[in-house]
This record gives C-alpha cells, structure tokens and sequence, in this order.
C-alpha cells in the first residue's frame, strides 16, 4: 500500500507565518471579560478584578501575550 504524499499545496514547514496571522489585535478596546475567558477562567469578581489589574499594568498587550 503506498504511503500518502503530503499535499503540496499545504503550508511549508520552512516558511515564516506572516505577522498578521500571528497577533488576534481586533483593533478593539480589549476588556476584562476578554482577559478571563482568554484564560480559560470562570466569569466571577475575583477573576475580574485579576483581569482589571492585568490590563492596569500592561493594557491590551495583556491579551497578545496570552493569545499568540
């Protein structure tokens, strides 16, 4: 049985992805609720008074560095 050629017009493994496709930025104001679900996180006055502060301290770069 002859094993299946990957398909050439797939992505390469030697190609860079391009910057655009890397970064989820909507251009939009990021908010607490968007920091905690990023996460993983239940909704609940704990976990957004975490994502208030977090945004505090390293605005909507908060979200880039937990979304690639």
């Amino acid at each position: 049985m002859p094993t299946p050629q990957p398909d050439a017009s797939g992505p390469s493994e030697d190609r860079v992805t391009p910057d655009d496709l890397l970064h989820t930025s909507t251009g939009t104001v990021v908010s607490p609720e968007d920091l905690v679900l990023a996460t993983g996180r239940d909704i609940n006055p704990r976990s957004l008074e975490w994502a208030r502060r977090k945004l505090e301290a390293e605005g909507p770069a908060a979200l880039e560095k937990l979304l690639p």
